[in-house]
């Protein structure tokens, strides 16, 4: 199915509606105060003093926005659900007499509003046919009125002006002198709201925690990043508002989460359209902020909302975790997901190729895909009433810029359903997703007459974790089954057969079953010390193998594309039938410390040939090295309007300094982003940081700190503490 929002405003077709398309949630400037209902020009007002006149208009702020979930929102406006009934007060200079008097709530959103386009919306004290916005009057005292008015469930999300329309024999006069300003969103609380939600708990984690778990590292070595969201700070929902009008989105689809987050999607990276972010993979971020050294969205959105400049730099956790706090603040619940051995190949079929040289070394000229060591999307809750039954849910989105759709770098809202399945010919994007889960890894030997010989297929390599936060934890939640299906099963296959049947290509060669099983293991090491890589040789047949093995151990970045090789070892292993042999291969730190790359990750191939079959078995593994820990520590009555202190720690437990390093501390609730830098951080030394606050907000805080510099990335930690009244 064809992506049919627009894209950006079309020149050539405006003669085909009377009303240009609205792109701006931007206030009109010349908004008329009287209208006559004669066919006349507009000319001077009658006297206001005749007639019925505004004078107070109440938001009822705290009630409405506590009753709309809204109220940790900072700022002066209210902001409130679509969906759900919300209440204005309305004082006039004299007695309302509902048989005489008439007046209109009239909401508007852009800069030329009208009905057609659903930009405007007119709620009424009298019974009117029609009404997508419902309203009744809730309570006459005499000069002041009590209305109720529920904005309709598919109404478009964003900032409107709201004005009280008097009604007269002679016209409509419009109060601009109390006009108010009111930001609606989505609502996972209502039933007929397309991203509703029904569980209170999950609401609680998906919609309104400011604070979650970025997982990174390896699939044996999970590390936890923590991640201020931040999406009720002060600014953040502007920004997203701006961030909608940057990606030129019609007014009349923002009410769509289809079509908002698909255009966010590609958005968010600047591969296209000058967006949020700039992706750098390069290991120089010189003219930026290093990937690892952001704690969080809040100072990311703000510096693009106030200068439209993109942000340097981004990898995929900062991409998922900014697309997080954007789609949390308009109210679609979301989170972040992480997929260890995630395929990224460049012919968007079902196979991944790896090519060894006739001595087991790994050919980097000639292996052009990729296996990341994880990698970060998100996940969105959705009806998805464009599909058929059975396809809401979560669905998934990724904004890193991979894949190109549609001209755009951007992917999903891909049905997870639908990837487990295999029924990838539903919208959007699915074969992508579904090829990161389930791709195979076949391996290649590049013969001197540059022909290719396959050696091994691995069908089970890829996929093997796929993680999210657990709902009230800070612990990580395994949702691999939610992605495929266990390895062998028939279920898989059935998926893989269906995948097949929509276009995906796999390998369909067929190697004989190998008599020999092997598996590589690797320790938790810390950045700097040697370790040793295990090597298990089991023989599954009856007879005595004699088996060459080779390993090749290469610095990786995190995206699988291979930096220098440190380690390359041949060795002989005999193994008995029905036996097992263990061979350690010994890694001293001073190979692979100078060829580290920004995240220390390390990878293995190790394959071995049977010399009496002609048979090769391969593995390949990733590890991540470990850094020196960071400590977070509070201080304080823990008591609202008294202040606080947080004091960080770290040391410097490597065998070499650390220069020009740089650390970050905030909170969402507690303090904005505080940098401060060190010039050096020598070998067995600490440095402490001490910050000071006065807490104005009750209930669970948390506070992030994360330190970086060009040699050591990904050290952070968080500490959870409680302001009480």
């Amino acid at each position: 199915m064809p992506d049919t929002q627009n894209t950006e405003p079309n020149l050539y077709d405006e003669g085909r509606r009377n009303v240009p398309r609205a792109y701006s949630n931007a206030k009109e400037n010349d908004l008329h105060e009287f209208i006559p209902f004669e066919m006349v020009p507009r000319g001077p007002a009658p006297p206001r003093q005749e007639f019925l006149q505004v004078t107070q208009v109440d938001m009822l702020w705290e009630k409405n926005m506590a009753d709309h979930h809204t109220q940790v929102f900072s700022g002066p406006h209210l902001i409130i659900r679509r969906g759900q009934e919300f209440q204005v007060k309305i004082t006039f200079n004299r007695a309302y007499d509902p048989d005489k008097d008439k007046f209109e709530l009239e909401f508007r959103i852009g800069s030329s509003p009208n009905l057609s386009e659903k930009t405007i919306a007119v709620v009424s004290s009298f019974p009117r046919k029609r009404k997508l916005w419902q309203s009744h009057l809730l309570k006459n005292t005499g000069s002041t009125v009590l209305m109720g008015i529920t904005p309709s469930a598919s109404c478009i999300v964003g900032k409107y002006s709201m004005y009280v329309v008097v009604i007269t024999s002679a016209g409509r006069f419009r109060d601009k002198d109390h006009s108010q300003e009111v930001y609606i969103l989505f609502n996972p609380w209502a039933p007929h709201d397309t991203v509703f939600m029904p569980d209170d708990h999950e609401r609680e984690e998906y919609v309104l925690n400011q604070v979650g778990m970025l997982y990174c590292g390896d699939s044996q070595n999970v590390l936890s990043r923590p991640w201020n969201y931040g999406q009720f700070e002060m600014g953040i929902l502007d920004a997203c508002v701006f961030i909608m009008d940057e990606a030129i989105i019609p007014l009349i689809y923002r009410g769509d989460p289809i079509k908002i987050m698909r255009r966010i999607s590609a958005k968010l990276n600047s591969q296209d359209d000058d967006g949020v972010l700039v992706g750098n993979w390069s290991d120089d971020y010189t003219f930026g902020t290093a990937p690892t050294s952001w704690t969080g969205s809040v100072e990311i959105l703000l510096s693009y909302a106030s200068s439209g400049i993109p942000v340097c730099f981004a990898q995929c956790w900062v991409f998922a975790g900014v697309f997080n706090t954007i789609l949390r603040c308009l109210g679609i619940p979301s989170r972040t997901v992480t997929g260890y051995k995630s395929a990224h190949d460049n012919n968007g079929n079902l196979k991944t190729n790896i090519i060894v040289d006739q001595s087991g070394r790994l050919n980097m000229d000639c292996t052009t895909d990729s296996i990341w060591s994880y990698h970060c999307w998100n996940e969105v809750y959705m009806a998805r009433p464009d599909l058929p039954v059975g396809f809401g849910g979560w669905q998934v989105v990724d904004s890193t810029p991979q894949d190109n759709t549609d001209g755009f770098r951007r992917c999903g809202p891909a049905p997870v359903y639908a990837i487990k399945q295999g029924m990838i010919c539903y919208p959007f994007d699915a074969p992508y997703m579904f090829s990161e889960v389930n791709s195979d890894v076949i391996v290649y030997q590049r013969e001197q007459d540059n022909k290719l010989t396959k050696l091994f297929v691995d069908h089970d390599f890829v996929g093997e974790k796929v993680l999210t936060k657990q709902i009230g934890q800070d612990i990580w939640c395994d949702i691999t089954n939610q992605y495929k299906y266990p390895a062998e099963s028939s279920d898989k296959q059935e998926a893989l057969r269906i995948a097949e049947s929509y276009g995906c290509s796999r390998d369909q060669g067929d190697l004989s079953k190998a008599d020999v099983k092997i598996k590589a293991t690797l320790p938790d090491v810390e950045i700097g010390k040697d370790f040793k890589l295990s090597v298990e040789l089991k023989n599954l047949g009856e007879s005595l193998y004699n088996i060459d093995v080779s390993v090749s151990g290469n610095v990786i970045y995190y995206t699988g594309v291979l930096g220098p090789q440190f380690k390359f070892k041949n060795f002989p292993v005999k193994v008995d039938p029905s036996k097992t042999v263990t061979e350690h291969v010994a890694v001293k730190a001073e190979e692979y410390m100078s060829k580290l790359l920004d995240q220390c990750s390390l990878s293995f191939l190790v394959m071995a040939e049977i010399k009496e079959t002609g048979q090769v078995v391969t593995t390949l593994q990733y590890m991540t090295l470990q850094a020196p820990k960071l400590e977070l520590k509070m201080s304080g009555s823990h008591k609202l309007k008294e202040e606080m202190t947080v004091t960080m720690k770290f040391t410097n437990s490597l065998k070499f300094d650390l220069e020009n390093i740089t650390v970050k501390m905030e909170g969402p609730g507690v303090f904005r982003t505080k940098t401060k830098t060190y010039r050096l951080i020598a070998r067995g030394s600490s440095i402490s940081w001490t910050e000071s606050f006065t807490p104005d907000q009750e209930g669970q805080k948390t506070l992030i700190a994360c330190l970086n510099c060009a040699l050591l990335r990904q050290v952070f930690g968080h500490v959870d503490f409680t302001i009480k009244p």
